[in-house]
């Protein structure tokens, strides 16, 4: 089964548009075949997510450090939980592990797997599609600045195509199965040779 990394908040306070759409993308992955890895998180929209894909019927994956672990932080129903030893590595094994990475709304935890994720994909480390969820249009100030970063020649005009952006978790999904393979010639590496 193909996995989709999905980023999203542990927040439990977020409004109830957040959840639902998490827990909608949830349930749409499972159908479509998706297995879902997530940080493994027992609140907000990380759970919301997991309850989707789990009462479709599909797998959740949660990879979470042991510190996380030992303060329980960690939801005991997924499908599988795996350890690891620092932040760094869950990134690394969440990314190693996916076909495809979704952003849902969230906070500082959420933005730094996005940027390190299109990062990644910019030097050719993640050829697979990344699609911001863009929900009540959360992301509207830095899908702006992506914008203005172009503009103003900080990232070439190429790599505006890094990433995706969906109003829905229907076209998320949509994005992410119909995405083509990224081009490595396209790579931030590449350019500079």
């Amino acid at each position: 089964m193909k996995e989709v990394c999905v980023y999203a908040a542990s927040s439990a306070e977020v409004a109830p548009v957040y959840l639902d759409a998490a827990y909608r993308t949830g349930q749409l992955l499972a159908r479509c075949g998706f297995g879902v890895v997530n940080g493994a998180g027992r609140r907000g929209l990380m759970r919301a997510l997991s309850d989707g894909a789990l009462q479709a019927g599909g797998e959740v994956t949660g990879i979470i450090p042991r510190f996380m672990l030992e303060k329980g932080w960690q939801y005991d129903a997924l499908t599988r939980i795996i350890p690891t030893e620092t932040m760094h590595r869950r990134k690394q094994l969440m990314a190693e592990r996916s076909s495809a990475a979704i952003a849902l709304p969230g906070g500082y935890g959420t933005l730094e797997e996005l940027s390190e994720i299109i990062t990644w994909k910019q030097l050719g480390l993640y050829p697979h599609p990344v699609v911001i969820l863009n929900t009540c249009d959360f992301y509207a100030p830095l899908i702006g600045w992506f914008r203005r970063a172009v503009e103003e020649k900080f990232i070439p005009l190429c790599h505006a195509a890094l990433w995706h952006v969906a109003a829905t978790p229907e076209e998320a999904v949509e994005s992410i199965c119909r995405a083509p393979r990224w081009d490595p010639a396209l790579s931030k590496l590449s350019l500079q040779e």
